[in-house]
């Protein structure tokens, strides 16, 4: 039987990398640490601090550490935000554009 990994489109590549988000709405603009846990073609998940409201759109920041790779600046929209332990939450964003 096929489990729930096997019926992606797209391969997740496990990071656990330290990142910025930058939130962006009508009011103000504000950054939150947060850590990549997983990257695809088509989304990202990340460990954050605080609750994300779903459909806010965000910019993710991951600066490479590799010279022959570049950083990756993306557009994406929260599809998922549920609590990981007490204090920490884990995101899970649709990618909509890459910079």
């Amino acid at each position: 039987m096929l489990g729930y990994d096997d019926k992606r489109d797209f391969f997740r590549m496990m990071v656990n990398s330290s990142c910025e988000l930058i939130i962006t709405d009508d009011e103000s603009s504000r950054s939150v640490s947060a850590i990549c846990k997983d990257l695809s073609a088509t989304g990202m998940s990340f460990e954050v601090d605080e609750s994300i409201e779903l459909g806010t759109v965000v910019q993710a920041l991951l600066e490479s550490t590799n010279s022959q790779i570049p950083s990756l600046n993306a557009k994406a929209k929260v599809v998922r935000c549920e609590p990981a332990n007490d204090s920490s939450y884990v995101v899970g964003v649709e990618i909509l554009e890459m910079r």
